[in-house]
């Protein structure tokens, strides 16, 4: 059992003490890590400072071979982090595989990205002042990033913060979640293996007020956090002067219009709103399917969701693997319970061993139950029928929550009008709405976040304009 050690630039140190990290399925210990106090803390932060100066320094050839090396050497290690992925945070082998795939595809877009970032030449003889005076305005960036991940994705949602941060020439400081931390340190060794600089990047453990006084601190230019919309706002709220980018939670709607085909849609829906236990902000939860199609797909939906393979995630044919731990397995039968109370139906699912819960699909769930209005990250949807295309967008929107919605329609207006009604980041069509590519812009409107991720955007995010006027 490994014990990893705080992360301090280019050293490692022992922290105050020590914390487990065991697997959500079956309770054994996985390793530790090393916990920091304010000490730790201040070292971190004087290796981020000189860590800066040297990235940004470097030139850029030397960015882009670090993240395309990087890049080469978790496409040689998919199993092993795979199966970290997997322990750790309970993710079902075949989605933590497909983790390690995103991620690889993440770092190669930041070494393209580096090699492409550029700058704009001005004209300033709009009037007689400018005449024989040239404009050059790039980016740069802000400072050192302050990044703090969650379980549910412990590698790729890593590597969306490290690798835009490396590719514009920052340094990171790097808080992962307490429940999935040995995967970053493994990223970490991929990092010093492709020649990072050591102050480059710290991890640091830590408890949640010691991570605040990294928020307050303005030696730290950049936040970038990833996880609930009710610690992520505070954060904001005690940020300063710092640029935030805060991606939050979900309340995902699908659309299932009249004239859809549903046999090819089962399976991805299902995988959409149960894989990976439901772990995951972008999965489907509220379905609004068409009155002429309703019966039928709570029927086959409900079939499908009890046939999904649950269990141990090491094992290749497990879907829904373990829920984080059994207080969220509690608060999510809580939830079901409290639907149940006020009159939903349901269908199948609910039941719970250990930390495995199976598949539910209830109905009739009141608009201000928590299954409907909150984000479950769960394994449960919610499903209720519509008669008017209109009336289905209008629901869609009642929510606090807008990261990203889906419709599948055979209408192109009805594609349209989704587009320019839905209030969330990303609208996808046909598609399920827990699709993603690494590249676009994401991130939400209303309670769902604040800035946009995918590499490119996230570099603008943690940089800023430069402008030299030379006569």
């Amino acid at each position: 059992m490994n014990s990893e050690l705080l992360r301090i630039g280019g050293e490692r140190r022992r922290g105050v003490a020590t914390d487990l990290v065991r697997s959500p399925y079956d309770g054994r210990d996985l390793g530790s890590v090393h916990r920091a106090d304010r000490e730790h803390l201040e070292a971190a932060l004087a290796c981020a400072e000189r860590g800066f100066r040297e990235m940004r320094a470097l030139p850029v050839h030397r960015r882009a071979a670090i993240l395309a090396n990087v890049a080469q050497g978790l496409r040689t290690r998919v199993e092993e982090l795979a199966r970290s992925i997997a322990a750790e945070a309970g993710k079902p082998l075949r989605f933590a595989r497909a983790e390690v795939s995103r991620a690889a595809v993440t770092f190669e877009l930041a070494a393209s990205a580096a090699r492409h970032s550029s700058g704009e030449v001005l004209p300033l003889d709009l009037e007689p002042r400018g005449e024989g005076r040239l404009c050059v305005a790039t980016r740069v960036p802000r400072g050192p990033v302050l990044a703090i991940t969650p379980f549910n994705f412990p590698l790729n949602l890593v590597a969306h913060k490290l690798a835009p941060a490396f590719a514009i020439g920052a340094s990171v400081v790097l808080k992962p979640a307490p429940q999935a931390p040995l995967t970053a340190f493994l990223l970490a060794d991929l990092l010093d293996a492709a020649g990072l600089p050591g102050d480059a990047l710290s991890i640091v453990p830590c408890e949640p007020a010691h991570a605040e006084l990294l928020v307050r601190d303005e030696r730290l230019k950049v936040l970038s956090f990833t996880g609930s919309d009710r610690v992520g706002w505070h954060l904001k709220s005690i940020a300063g002067k710092k640029q935030v980018l805060l991606e939050l939670g979900g309340n995902a709607p699908c659309l299932v219009d009249e004239g859809v085909e549903l046999a090819p849609l089962l399976e991805p829906l299902l995988l959409s709103a149960f894989g990976y236990a439901g772990q995951v902000c972008v999965k489907a939860q509220r379905f609004f399917v068409h009155e002429s199609l309703y019966a039928r797909f709570v029927a086959e939906f409900a079939a499908g969701a009890r046939a999904l393979a649950c269990g141990d995630p090491l094992d290749e044919r497990t879907v829904v693997g373990p829920l984080i731990d059994e207080r969220a397995v509690a608060r999510v039968q809580q939830w079901i319970a409290e639907a149940r109370a006020a009159g939903a139906a349901l269908h199948c699912g609910g039941e719970a061993e250990r930390a495995v819960l199976r598949p539910a699909l209830m109905s009739g769930v009141p608009a201000e139950a928590k299954l409907s209005c909150e984000e479950i990250f769960g394994p449960v949807a919610i499903v209720e029928p519509f008669a008017r295309f209109e009336d289905a967008l209008a629901r869609a929107n009642a929510t606090r929550f807008g990261l990203q919605a889906s419709v599948f329609t055979p209408r192109l207006d009805h594609s349209l009008l989704a587009h320019r009604s839905l209030d969330y980041g990303t609208v996808l069509v046909n598609e399920v709405p827990s699709f993603r590519i690494d590249n676009f812009p994401y991130g939400g409107t209303k309670d769902s976040g604040f800035g946009r991720e995918g590499v490119r955007y996230a570099m603008d995010e943690m940089s800023e304009w430069k402008t030299l006027v030379l006569a």
